[in-house]
């Protein structure tokens, strides 16, 4: 299975043609958009349309630029294929889980720890005995490579869930400086996708 991971678009056309371009040319099974598809809302048009073309299932959540509404109205116009998976899973071919939770503790739209914690939690129930999880999140998990700038500025309740859970990947954006460096927490492999997106490769059983 191959999956395509992308965040921070804010609305630039030419990078969801790229992308939409990209997820045909690797042959994708799977768009994951990790958040800030906009900025500030001010145009939710052209986003999903030309990814949505490409016959692919898509998986959205919020950034801190739009709100679970705005991700809402998008996953409704171009159903079916298109899901915001703020607080929900999904199981794709019956072993890899997908669970999301968007927003940012810095940003427009801010999500709390609190409620960063009941969306993962929620989101984690229907899938927690799947082989391989993927974690979709907006906001780089606390004290890694992906949220240092002046000081460490990313999510310390992202940071608690994957250590408690240990998906194998966790796919997120926010931070501009950092697109496309990963790190480890235990043995869950974390990138900030950017705008580019980036390719994961999951082998499946059988």
């Amino acid at each position: 299975m191959r999956v395509l991971a992308a965040s921070d678009i804010h609305g630039d056309h030419k990078r969801v043609l790229k992308l939409a371009e990209k997820a045909e040319r690797e042959n994708v099974d799977l768009i994951l958009l990790c958040g800030d598809l906009t900025f500030a809302e001010n145009d939710l048009t052209g986003i999903v349309g030309p990814l949505k073309k490409t016959g692919k299932k898509i998986l959205l959540i919020p950034g801190n630029h739009e709100t679970e509404a705005a991700i809402d109205f998008l996953s409704k116009q171009y159903s079916p294929g298109v899901y915001n998976l703020h607080g929900r899973s999904i199981m794709i071919y019956n072993e890899i889980g997908v669970f999301g939770c968007g927003g940012s503790n810095i940003g427009l739209f801010e999500i709390t720890d609190e409620e960063t914690k009941e969306a993962l939690d929620k989101a984690l129930k229907p899938i927690k005995d799947a082989r391989f999880k993927i974690m979709m999140v907006h906001t780089p998990p606390f004290k890694t490579e992906l949220d240092a700038l002046w000081a460490h500025v990313g999510s310390k309740e992202i940071r608690k869930q994957i250590e408690k859970v240990q998906p194998d990947v966790c796919v997120c954006g926010h931070i501009h400086e950092t697109f496309n460096k990963m790190d480890k927490i235990g043995k869950t492999r974390i990138i900030n996708v950017g705008p580019e997106g980036v390719i994961l490769n999951i082998e499946k059983k059988g």
